[in-house]
Parts: structure tokens; sequence; C-alpha cells
């Protein structure tokens, strides 16, 4: 088994319940912080792993969680804003606390989530904030890595379950931004390639943006959602005028699944222009050979379908 553990912030959700799935594979001791450990009770059988209630946004805390542990994995993020949990709290602040606490608790080895397009004069707050967190974590003195990736697909997720979900309710469509372009990334080629570089030393410093196979429009995801979800619905693309009266309506309602800042981010193409990082030694799953394990109508039927898509099988 190898030395020591690892702490993974933010690994109760969707890509950090992979992350510790991964590392425990691998035999370390895994904790993991929450604020309510019956909301990721399904980390707490597997074994090695030790979920704890625990606030990580209090630093004394996190310096006492981070004690004796070999590396800090930070995968906690937002796309929304709400009144306590601002992109600064998430992403920047967070991030300060969770260096100063490497610091203080002699953990050298720190990963770093952060996002596709992330720079200081990217067009939304989320990627501005991102870009400020990369800033920090560069600038630590520890050895680092940063991972960059697309939008991240996978059983679970909130962006083509989303589209999945709106294709079953509406006759229609209404799509905002329908040019807008991604390069969709499976959620457990990310999973496998944070667990890679705990140990490997290339990775120190690094900064790796993380892609699928392909490049798709925003029109042409929710099309394919609506086929393999089998509901085919026509799709209304909407101008920029529109497109930004949609956002600033749907930002008000529950779910707030689309947001002006959501909008901004979009008109930054969120797309390699690199293939996938060779360090980490495997070729990216294609959309189309994962999505229907969860999306199509006889997934949502079946929970065994929906267990080998949440294990990667």
């Amino acid at each position: 088994m190898p030395a020591g553990s690892i702490v993974v912030l933010g690994g109760g959700g969707f890509v950090g319940r992979h992350i510790v799935s991964k590392i425990v594979a691998q035999g370390y001791r895994v904790v993991v912080p929450t604020r309510r450990r019956e909301a990721v009770k399904h980390l707490i059988v597997l074994p090695t792993v030790d979920v704890v209630e625990e606030d990580i946004h209090d630093p004394k805390v996190l310096e006492r969680l981070f004690e004796g542990c070999e590396a800090v994995v930070n995968v906690v993020g937002i796309i929304n804003e709400s009144r306590q949990n601002t992109f600064d709290r998430v992403h920047v602040e967070l991030t300060r606390k969770t260096i100063a606490a490497c610091h203080a608790a002699r953990v050298p080895r720190l990963l770093h989530m952060s996002a596709l397009g992330a720079s200081q004069d990217a067009p939304s707050r989320y990627l501005r904030s991102k870009a400020g967190a990369e800033a920090m974590v560069a600038a630590s003195g520890l050895k680092w890595t940063v991972f960059r990736p697309s939008v991240i697909f996978g059983n679970d997720d909130s962006f083509l379950n989303m589209f999945a979900r709106l294709a079953r309710l509406a006759p229609v469509v209404a799509l905002a931004a329908p040019k807008a372009r991604f390069q969709p990334v499976y959620v457990a080629d990310v999973a496998e390639c944070f667990v890679r570089a705990i140990n490997d030393e290339i990775t120190f410093g690094g900064r790796y943006d993380l892609c699928g196979p392909k490049v798709y429009t925003l029109q042409e995801l929710v099309a394919y959602v609506g086929e393999v979800s089998g509901a085919v619905r026509p799709i209304l693309p909407l101008g920029p005028a529109m497109s930004a009266a949609l956002a600033g309506v749907l930002a008000h309602l529950p779910g707030r699944i689309l947001t002006p800042d959501n909008l901004a981010s979009m008109r930054k193409d969120n797309v390699c222009d690199c293939p996938f990082p060779a360090v980490f030694d495997l070729s990216p799953a294609a959309l189309e050979s994962v999505a229907p394990s969860y999306l199509s109508p006889a997934a949502q039927r079946s929970p065994f379908d929906r267990y080998r898509a949440e294990s990667g099988r």
C-alpha cells in the first residue's frame, strides 16, 4: 500500500467521487471532508475511505485534516453563485486557505481542478475566478498540478442530463448560445488523470487541458441528447439578444439552469487546441460510447445500467 493518505476536497461531488474510487483502488487511505456525512454515504462503504463532517472553509480545520497527508486534491467548484457561496469564496478564498494549510501541515503535493478557458480576461466571473485560483496554485511553491477540463459528462452529470430532462418536459427546446462549442470529456478519464499524476514527477508544475475526441456545438449536443434519450424535440436557436433575455429569466427560477454568467462563459469556445496530454497514456472516451449507458430510455429504467455508467465499466 502506498504510504500516507490523501485528502480530497469536494470528494463527494460528481468528479470527486470518481477520483476517490480510483485513489482507493491504488491502496491509499482517503479522507473526504463534508458538511453532511449522510449526503456522501455512497463513499462510506469504500474501504480505506474516511468521510468526516467538517467545515473546509475553516483554515484550522484544513490544517488538522492535512496533518500527515501525502497529497491534497481540490475539486471543489460551483457554476452558479448563491448569497453564501460566491465564486470568490469557493474558488479563490478556499484555494488560498488550502495552500496555506498545505504549507502549515507540510503537505508537499497539491492537485487542483480549474476549468478550460480560465483566464484573467475571460468573459465570465466564473472563468476569471478559476484563473485567480490557478495563479495562486502556480505561485504556491508546492509540487502542484492543475487540470483544466472542458465540460465533463458521465452518469449524474449536470450538463447532458439537464438537456435530457428538458427534452422530456418541453415540446420545443429554446436554446441560448446554440453555436457555442464544447469538447466534452468523460468523468472517468478526468479522474484517471488525477490519480496517475499523484506521484508522477513529470506532472509537477504542469497545467493540462483535458478534452474528449470530438468538438460539438451546443445545438448538436442537445440534438444528440434528444435522440439518445428518445425525446427528439424541435430546437429553437436563439440569437444573442434573446439568449440574454432567456438567461435573465432562468437565473431567477428554481434550478437556475442558465444565468447571464453561464452565457458569458459560452462566448469563449470550450475546446482544446492540443491533443489529450500524452503523459497520462490514455485515449479519452467518445461521448457516443458512454452517453447511451445513462441517457437512453432503457438505462433510465435499469439500475444496473446506471451502475455500469457510474463505475465506468
